[in-house]
């Protein structure tokens, strides 16, 4: 199956899980501005399309420019993955994946999330700002429960929480074929 993964990424965590599923897959690998060069006929090619993007505020970036290019690659094998900084078995995750798709695209798009982490120091001012304005005001939150102390203090600073084993449900769902 001939298979192109494209994607974006701010701080690197999408760029290493689109790394991986690309050697994992025998899969192209393309960013999303280059893809954005690319004519109708350019896709044609592929059995398989995915599209990679970082998370933020519960959305993903330049999701829309995949979803409204995936509307005619129905005929393909498709999937979404993102990625972001909370854990995999935070259950806002789960919220968040069956926020991104309709149910019509549920039907011709799989969706996946890796956890990533958090690079403050490749973070662009804007994001690095309100970041750091979002953990401060977490911070000050009188009634906190546990899970929003604890999330306060693993954003706070960087870290990387990725892992190569995340992609696992990704390749296999490429590798099955349609």
């Amino acid at each position: 199956m001939k298979t192109l993964i494209i994607y974006t990424s701010q701080t690197g965590f999408t760029k290493k899980y689109a790394g991986w599923i690309a050697e994992r897959t025998d899969a192209d690998l393309m960013t999303l501005k280059e893809a954005r060069k690319k004519d109708a006929g350019f896709f044609g090619g592929y059995d398989a399309i995915v599209y990679g993007g970082w998370t933020m505020a519960g959305t993903v970036v330049s999701l829309k420019w995949f979803l409204d290019k995936a509307a005619a690659w129905k005929d393909k094998r498709l999937a979404l993955f993102c990625v972001g900084g909370s854990p995999n078995d935070n259950p806002e995750v789960e919220v968040m994946l069956r926020r991104l798709l309709t149910d019509e695209q549920r039907q011709y798009i799989a969706a996946f999330y890796c956890q990533g982490g958090f690079n403050y120091e490749k973070m662009n001012i804007a994001s690095r700002l309100a970041m750091k304005m979002f953990v401060g005001n977490l911070k000050k939150k009188k009634n906190a429960s546990g899970d929003e102390k604890k999330m306060a203090e693993m954003i706070s600073s960087s870290y990387d929480i990725s892992d190569i084993s995340y992609t696992d449900p990704i390749v296999e769902y490429l590798k099955s074929g349609k």
